[in-house]
């Protein structure tokens, strides 16, 4: 099999990180599908541990999607002041509210979330796979990037819709849904920027690892 050729393989080789994370709760800790898009929302650029640590506050005063419909930027922006970009975020998060209106109006498919304001794909995959509804394309975080290429799944790239599109050609359908959080928990965990190797449950079919031993 040459590198980078589709195969389901893949979906054989990668069991042991498909088994390892299967239905692991994303690392925000939301409560509820609002809670969950405005949290992804902030953490664009900035940390899942900081978003965790100003969320009560946030959700307190606006716990749904109708009382942050009804506030303004500047009413919203004391309350993620320590997100990055948050004034950015603000505009977004009031816009999304504007038009929704109500938490039961979240889209819940790729075209419906990627047409709201802060929203591009990575952060649709997100919302899709925690909500349990049919994947349309594979989560491609900081982590994935990272990864993958390492793994030696697709080409090295920065660019996460490149990421992405490269994994959907080699991966098959039906491990779309979990492989992106697999992925990124491995990374999270034990591929990180310094890997352990040793403690990997694929370094066996792992490039980088027949590459340094």
């Amino acid at each position: 099999m040459n590198l980078f050729e589709p195969s389901n393989d893949w979906a054989e080789k990668l069991e042991p990180i498909l088994t390892k994370y299967k239905g692991r709760k994303h690392p925000l800790d939301y409560h509820n599908l609002y809670q969950l898009m405005v949290m992804v929302v902030l953490s664009a650029q900035d940390s899942d541990a900081n978003i965790n640590k100003i969320a009560p506050t946030l959700f307190e005063v606006y716990p749904n999607m109708e009382s942050l419909a009804v506030s303004n930027v500047e009413a919203l922006i004391p309350h993620i002041s320590k997100v990055r970009n948050f004034g950015t975020k603000a505009n977004w998060l009031i816009e999304i509210a504007q038009i929704l209106q109500k938490d039961e109006n979240i889209p819940l498919t790729m075209d419906g979330l990627t047409a709201l304001k802060g929203i591009g794909r990575k952060s649709a995959n997100v919302i899709m796979h925690e909500a349990n509804v049919p994947v349309e394309g594979i989560i491609a975080d900081l982590h994935v990037i990272r990864v993958a290429p390492r793994i030696g799944l697709i080409q090295e790239s920065k660019d996460g819709i490149k990421v992405e599109k490269q994994l959907m050609q080699v991966l098959p359908k039906e491990i779309w849904e979990e492989i992106g959080m697999a992925i990124s928990f491995l990374g999270r965990e034990i591929c990180r920027p310094q890997p352990k190797c040793e403690l990997c449950p694929i370094n066996g079919i792992c490039k980088y690892y027949r590459d340094s031993v």
